[in-house]
């Protein structure tokens, strides 16, 4: 699986409606075959800060998302909400789903 993790800083007068500026793409993304998920979250302590952490099911998959043509748009109508270039992790992990974090365990 290709595990991505980007923060995106958003300019402070469009950060309360960046989940609705960037929402044709993220349904867009989710809709992909290849997209395991496309999740956005907002900092606690930055609210102009956006996390996205997003799975692809492997490299096709991945590029399939870079090649589509929301992702082409997204390139063009996104960046003027943004206060700086979006920064990113991205690996390719062994795995195809979250893992249990056994060190917090519940017993329900």
């Amino acid at each position: 699986m290709i595990f991505i993790t980007a923060k995106f800083r958003v300019l402070p007068e469009h950060a309360d409606r960046w989940p609705e500026i960037a929402a044709d793409f993220t349904q867009a993304t989710r809709n992909e075959p290849g997209c395991l998920w496309f999740d956005w979250s907002r900092s606690v302590e930055d609210p102009t800060e956006y996390v996205l952490v997003e799975a692809f099911r492997d490299g096709d998959a991945g590029g399939a998302h870079v090649r589509s043509d929301h992702f082409k748009a997204a390139q063009s109508t996104l960046p003027p909400y943004l206060a700086e270039t979006p920064r990113i992790v991205n690996f390719d992990v062994p795995q195809d789903d979250w893992s249990l974090l056994g060190e917090m365990a519940v017993d329900r």
